[in-house]
């Protein structure tokens, strides 16, 4: 009896005549682990480590998403040397403190010793003296932080993970959390080497205003990945997907990827046009690899920007000049619309797509069970402006705002009337512009880099807002049309 067993991370490149019956007949996907999977990982890769005690297994598994086994223990490895490098820069530390205070104590009986030499016999001299150089020496040479140990032992241990030093050599050195914390931004997990991100570093915190459109996607998206028990529990299927549409610049993308890591789950960011590929077969790819990374990372959030771009309902398709451009739009809606109607399992896989023109797409993406939510994002209100500009200057500091600016003034005043949030940003960008021109013309102290009303003034002759009135009443027709009438069907 003989058995025969392949591994591969592209089995789409196998020849199919290898995974036919009586060949490779049973395929086994081991995905990348999920959160309970890593901290598993970790409890066996840590078993035999000296770790603090307040060292937490379920912190570092849920800020580890994305990371396979390889990237784990490429992680311990790099907590092992941080570990080692305080370990050594503590006892540099100490050594320098002990010899510095030894000085000072042998210095003080010389200088006695040099004001009353007449009452000191030569002899006393010459052993204060040589205690002075003894403890010098002394002080350098004995191990002052608890690690008995030599570096050399050390630089063994962290790096080849050979035989394991003794209880007596490893005492005074600990992996501590910060360690791990500090590893984290060194480490890259294998997902996102391979050309896809994982959870996004935009915050809530990143994201003025749309408290509104917030809480819709955390009841969508964050909630069945937070309570699933409840859910289960309930019988609530979670839902499939959202659209989000509006006028551009207003934060979509943005939306997103803050819901995104508020969940801690993998994001997955598809621009439309990178689906599109000439040669026949090939978008399909795309789009299928793309699921099946989303379900190998899940839970997982697939955001398709831009899906006007490849979604084109089939009678504009038609009216195309491009024959190559039509037929390819027809394949990823019809790949698109299988992987939706999963197939496959799609479990704790999220769809979120975003378009600034939703009367576009095709009708059969948006029907329940595919994007069955559309949450319109608009034009902010003139309180929106005020948070917003709050968030991109953080409350004044960055960049440093002068007393003469209000930004709840600048925020309701009429000049913004029409601003998206991406128009706000230039204009604080702008506004430090102006700073940077006066530096640069010596008109200016490059001490002083206070942003000050007038030069606000100065970004708005420069900065018109984006979207036009008639873009704006288009959309709010849009508004009422595809949000009250899809939504309230449902």
């Amino acid at each position: 009896f003989s058995l025969l067993i392949g591994a591969t991370n592209r089995p789409e490149s196998l020849d199919p005549a290898l995974r036919s019956a009586g060949r490779f007949d049973r395929e086994v996907c081991l995905g990348i682990p999920d959160k309970d999977a890593r901290k598993e990982i970790l409890q066996i890769l840590c078993k035999d480590l000296h770790l603090s005690t307040e060292f937490d297994y379920e912190f570092l598994a849920k800020n580890t998403p994305g990371y396979v086994g390889a990237d784990l223990k490429e992680l311990i490895r790099e907590a092992k040397m941080v570990s080692l490098e305080r370990t050594l820069q503590n006892s540099k530390g100490k050594k320098t403190a002990v010899t510095k205070k030894s000085e000072e104590k042998t210095s003080e009986a010389v200088d006695i010793v040099e004001e009353k030499p007449d009452s000191i016999e030569a002899s006393a001299v010459s052993s204060v003296t040589s205690t002075k150089n003894d403890k010098t020496e002394n002080s350098t040479n004995q191990p002052t932080s608890g690690c008995n140990v030599e570096l050399s032992e050390l630089r063994v241990w962290f790096k080849k993970d050979t035989k394991p030093l003794s209880d007596t050599q490893l005492k005074g050195i600990k992996i501590e959390m910060d360690d791990f914390k500090q590893a984290l931004k060194c480490v890259q997990p294998s997902a996102k080497r391979e050309g896809f991100a994982t959870v996004p570093d935009v915050t809530w915190d990143d994201v003025g205003s749309l408290t509104d459109i917030r809480e819709q996607l955390q009841l969508t998206i964050l909630a069945p990945v937070r309570y699933p028990e409840l859910y289960a529990k309930m019988g609530i299927p979670s839902s499939s997907g959202v659209l989000l549409c509006g006028p551009p610049g207003c934060g979509k993308t943005l939306l997103a990827k803050a819901v995104a890591n508020e969940s801690g789950i993998n994001f997955i960011s598809v621009k439309g046009p990178e689906l599109l590929n000439m040669y026949v077969g090939e978008s399909e790819r795309a789009v299928r690899q793309c699921f099946q990374r989303a379900k190998n990372s899940a839970p997982c959030v697939i955001f398709f920007d831009e899906l006007d771009a490849f979604c084109v309902q089939t009678g504009q398709i038609l009216e195309k000049n491009s024959h190559y451009e039509g037929g390819a739009s027809t394949r990823v809606v019809n790949m698109l619309l299988a992987e939706m109607d999963g197939t496959g399992s799609r479990k704790d896989v999220f769809l979120l797509g975003a378009t600034n023109r939703p009367e576009m797409i095709d009708p059969a993406i948006l029907r329940p069970g595919r994007l069955d939510k559309i949450l319109y994002i608009g034009l902010p209100t003139p309180a929106d402006r005020v948070e917003i500009l709050k968030t991109l200057t953080k409350n004044g500091t960055s960049p440093l705002l002068s007393e003469d600016v209000d930004l709840q003034a600048l925020g309701e005043s009429s000049q913004l009337s029409g601003f998206t949030g991406a128009d706000l940003k230039a204009l604080v960008r702008e506004a430090a512009v102006e700073v940077m021109k006066e530096v640069m013309n010596n008109t200016r102290d490059p001490n002083d880099l206070t942003v000050s009303n007038k030069h606000f003034q100065a970004a708005l002759k420069n900065i018109s807002p984006s979207v036009s009135e008639k873009d704006q009443k288009r959309y709010e027709m849009l508004k009422k049309e595809y949000v009250s009438n899809h939504n309230g069907a449902e």
